[in-house]
């Protein structure tokens, strides 16, 4: 099964796009913050990350550069949820090392299609 790591500290959206997530196949783990996102991706080395850019602690775009900066866990594709929408946020995710970029609020059949383009499924 193809495992999620989830990094949302909205309960609201955490547990709706989980929700959806494993509704359409996929093993779901959640972390709340970006502290917490890049212990779970080293510990856990899940097939993609779905990180909120704006999360305490520490932001999605700090735990998107160690993340990508660890041999252990660069492999792993990330793609960044947020509400920002500007072509500057897009870029900002991606200089931070993350694969791809998404807006908030999700549309479910356009992450999938991101999703699975990045595990290479059909």
């Amino acid at each position: 099964m193809t495992n999620i790591l989830l990094v949302e500290d909205n309960e609201f959206n955490r547990d709706m796009l989980s929700r959806r997530l494993i509704k359409n196949g996929f093993e779901i783990a959640v972390a709340v913050n970006g502290v917490e996102s890049v212990h779970l991706a080293k510990t856990l080395l899940p097939d993609l990350i779905l990180m909120d850019m704006s999360l305490p602690i520490m932001d999605g775009w700090e735990a998107a550069l160690q993340i990508k900066a660890d041999p252990v866990t660069r492999h792993i594709p990330v793609i960044a949820l947020t509400a920002h929408a500007m072509g500057e946020d897009r870029q900002k995710a991606l200089d931070a090392g993350c694969d791809e970029y998404d807006t908030k609020p999700i549309e479910l059949s356009r992450l999938l299609s991101k999703i699975h383009t990045f595990l290479e499924l059909p």
